[in-house]
């Protein structure tokens, strides 16, 4: 199944895309809470035209975002080389809010003291079923689906201090989807998937989950022996190679910039990037 989340009456649902409609499953905080666990499908019997809804983040607004930092290999090399960070022995994970998610399309402001945005293309695996204390072998049974995400980051609020939060909680700068792909249309774990970044039609980053890390499975179990996952909690994977401040000079996203991330069968998330 294809998913995807739309606003109706102020409250947020959830819905199942077939071409150009969406078949409403009810409101997305139930789902979570009663029916993904179960991959429970019940329609409610509407039906919107794709086009017409007012789309939002395919998880409810109590969603945590777990993000893992430095998880590829090559990536895990530019870190070396920029900052002189180590490779990684356990899964380096940081949080954002679900206050900054948005959808295909949203606009995103640079913050006025940076000097740009970077990018980061990112396979996401949302949750579906209370998770503590997952083995690496049932660990996946977690999953309810996968998702694209573009972890864009404010890299001067990033790099001042040892801590994350500011400069990956910009506001509006979790840019998700297009889509919530059920896991079991995509290889296990999402193994194997091409990801790539393009700015203004430039390919940045080309990279397969293929070179993770830590997989997805290894991530789930990390952090279920501290943390209980809950429904519609997201897992954002990490970047591969290719981001802007790596570059030489560095190459950052501003007013009028365009950015697109994509995941293989998943589809592409299109940014237009703003001033403040």
């Amino acid at each position: 199944m294809r998913l995807v989340g739309f606003q109706k009456d102020r409250v947020r649902h959830l819905g199942r895309v077939e071409g150009d409609l969406v078949h409403d499953l009810g409101d997305i905080q139930t789902f979570y809470e009663t029916g993904a666990a179960r991959r429970a499908v019940e329609d409610t019997g509407r039906t919107w035209a794709l086009r017409e809804l007012e789309q939002t983040p395919p998880v409810p607004e109590t969603a945590r975002v777990f993000c893992v930092g430095i998880n590829y290999h090559h990536h895990a090399t530019e870190a070396k080389e920029t900052g002189g960070i180590e490779l990684p022995k356990y899964p380096m994970v940081f949080g954002r809010w679900a206050q900054s998610l948005v959808v295909d399309g949203a606009e995103v402001p640079v913050p006025p003291k940076e000097a740009g945005l970077d990018w980061e293309v990112e396979l996401a695996a949302v949750i579906g079923k209370k998770t503590w204390l997952a083995r690496r072998e049932d660990a996946l049974d977690s999953v309810l689906g996968y998702t694209a995400f573009n972890d864009l980051s404010a890299r001067a609020k990033q790099t001042e201090t040892m801590q994350f939060t500011l400069g990956k909680n910009a506001d509006r700068s979790g840019p998700i989807g297009p889509v919530l792909v059920t896991a079991d249309e995509l290889p296990r774990g999402g193994a194997g998937l091409r990801v790539r970044a393009r700015v203004n039609g430039r390919t940045m980053q080309d990279a397969n989950t293929a070179d993770l890390i830590h997989d997805v499975a290894a991530i789930i179990e990390y952090i279920t022996d501290t943390v209980t996952l809950l429904p519609g909690d997201v897992i954002a994977t990490g970047t591969p190679g290719g981001v802007g401040f790596a570059r030489t000079p560095p190459v950052l996203l501003n007013a009028g910039d365009v950015v697109e991330v994509e995941v293989e069968r998943i589809g592409v998330v299109h940014t237009p990037i703003t001033a403040r």
